[in-house]
């Protein structure tokens, strides 16, 4: 299971809203340690709110790395330039430990360069190749490209997919020791 803090989250200025909802929703007046887990978050503030909290829990980086590519592969079908699914595929191996940061580099130059002319001929087949750069444009930061990965394949497509995600992720947060 993935815990963190609310002192942790807090640290990172969340909105409001959504830090107001938390807080009531677990009974509490202000931020604490107490253990937290991702899985408090999400059934209580959703799938948007518990991606934005996972930046207090970078240690976590190689799942949200492959969090992000399973978004992004939950639209892979809609890709049409071989760019979009290698970049995939590098991805994963990176978060895994078998690809380098320039072979990561590369895939994701060769991605954008997919993304920059499948936007000029088709928003859905755009859509799909931004999921793919996204899953390495922020190759500094996991969090980051799973937000990104979220945002280019979840919101442009169809509601199961984002119910998908959210299955995903509950599973990481539980099996992740």
């Amino acid at each position: 299971m993935i815990y963190t803090t609310l002192n942790k989250i807090i640290e990172h200025k969340p909105c409001k809203t959504g830090w107001d909802t938390l807080l009531k929703s677990l009974g509490k007046a202000k931020a604490d340690d107490a253990p937290l887990s991702l899985l408090a978050i999400l059934d209580s503030n959703g799938l948007d709110d518990t991606l934005w909290c996972l930046i207090a829990v970078p240690e976590y980086d190689k799942e949200w790395r492959l969090f992000a590519v399973f978004c992004a592969r939950a639209v892979q079908h809609l890709m049409e330039d071989a760019r979009s699914l290698k970049a995939l595929d590098v991805a994963e191996a990176y978060a895994n430990g078998l690809a380098t940061v320039e072979e990561l580099k590369s895939a994701g130059d060769a991605a954008y360069a997919a993304w920059r002319v499948a936007r000029q001929v088709n928003h859905i087949a755009s859509s799909a190749a931004a999921a793919a750069w996204s899953t390495i444009q922020f190759s500094s930061s996991a969090r980051g490209a799973a937000l990104e990965a979220i945002i280019a394949g979840g919101f442009y497509f169809s509601g199961y997919i984002r119910a998908g995600q959210e299955h995903e992720l509950r599973r990481i947060i539980k099996e992740t020791k």
